[in-house]
């Protein structure tokens, strides 16, 4: 019996051994995975320096896409004949003066070329893009061309995670010309992003000295330095040389470190191909049919319309939103005015607040990625559209 038992000890001690050597091997596997994510991330954002994390600077990190700011003119009096995004930022960052008194700064190229050119999935890439690297830095300056930044500037708003300041900027006139904004505009990014002023603030924009909030702020002129306005509202502040002031906040920074100071729009959560079709119709004196009828005809899910006066249409551009909204097309109502408030909304419409039309296509396009639900979509619309401040 005596055999027997230590017979069956020895089987019982393999089994152990034999198991343990499993577990181990699976560990090493599960382990050396991890360490080759860890060594290849799909966000490549450059690491800290020791020297960045002994300085007692604040550390920024430029996210770069092209446009203007890193333009090559014709020669230097071209402040029209150029072609946007093609210097490489880190050779710009590098000729800024002085940077080394307001931060430590790094580089990431996104991109480089006009903002036009970027599609909503590339924008969904460059938000995660800028969370990723808001977990390391903490500030980033993110620079586009200014055609369409006021887009980008709300994408980033509506959809980075992250409280720590974001401060989109550009240039109108190429960096290599006479009378060029783009290094000062860089600079004074830099400054207000890592002075930390515009934490919990969500996307600011920063252009000729002036910050505006993302969701308000449009582009008014084609040509001057000065192109960026917020009407009805006005800006939130000014950067005169070492001077950074703030004299308005938006409505969420009132929510700072509540859980619902982020939107409901977490792109780590859905793919970037469930970012659904979404279009303008512009109104005007005895409009037709065409454009809404020719965007639902091509899979539009959304319409917004920048209506005349408070949101109106003609009576043609009304029987086709009609006819759309039974085929289950969500509308959006704004004004072509400029500035107004958009109020009430029924089945299928929802009123806009004083959301200019390309900002309310942003909106829309997001909160249908994530709900196909009518009442909600239109509750996102009159909280994290709206940005109403309430009782203090």
């Amino acid at each position: 019996m005596m055999l027997a038992f230590r017979g069956m000890s020895m089987k019982r001690t393999l089994v152990y051994a034999l198991i343990l050597s499993l577990v181990s091997a699976m560990m090493a596997l599960f382990t050396g995975l991890n360490s080759a994510k860890a060594a290849d991330p799909a966000i490549p954002i450059p690491p800290l320096t020791e020297e960045f994390k002994q300085s007692p600077l604040p550390n920024v990190i430029v996210v770069a896409t092209g446009g203007t700011l890193a333009g090559k003119a014709a020669d230097q009096t071209s402040f029209q004949n150029y072609r946007a995004g093609t210097y490489l930022m880190a050779d710009l960052v590098s000729q800024l003066p002085d940077k080394q008194k307001i931060a430590d700064v790094s580089t990431y190229q996104f991109g480089n070329k006009g903002s036009g050119g970027y599609t909503l999935a590339d924008l969904y890439d460059l938000a995660l893009s800028v969370d990723a690297a808001l977990e390391i830095y903490d500030g980033a300056v993110v620079t586009t061309g200014t055609d369409t930044m006021e887009e980008i500037a709300y994408f980033l708003d509506l959809t980075v995670r992250s409280e720590k300041p974001v401060v989109v900027t550009g240039a109108m006139r190429p960096w290599d010309v006479i009378g060029t904004d783009g290094p000062a505009n860089l600079y004074n990014a830099i400054k207000l992003a890592g002075s930390g002023k515009t934490t919990s603030f969500g996307t600011v924009l920063m252009l000729n000295d002036v910050i505006h909030a993302a969701r308000e702020v449009t582009k008014s002129n084609s040509h001057r330095m000065d192109t960026f306005e917020t009407p009805m509202l006005g800006a939130l502040g000014y950067i005169d040389e070492k001077n950074i002031r703030i004299y308005r906040a938006p409505g969420r920074a009132l929510k700072a470190g509540q859980p619902d100071w982020a939107t409901p729009f977490d792109l780590k959560t859905i793919a970037k191909t469930q970012l659904p079709p979404v279009e303008i119709a512009y109104a005007y004196q005895d409009a037709g049919a065409g454009a809404i009828n020719g965007f639902v005809a091509e899979g539009a899910k959304g319409i917004v319309t920048a209506g005349t006066g408070a949101g109106g249409l003609s009576s043609k551009m009304g029987t086709a939103r009609s006819e759309a909204i039974k085929k289950g097309v969500i509308f959006v109502t704004t004004t072509r005015t400029g500035s107004g408030t958009m109020y009430g909304g029924s089945n299928g419409i929802i009123a806009g607040d004083n959301l200019n039309a390309q900002h309310a296509r942003i909106m829309l396009t997001l909160s249908m990625a994530f709900s196909s639900d009518f009442n909600t979509i239109k509750n996102w619309f009159a909280t994290y559209g709206t940005q109403d401040v309430g009782p203090l």
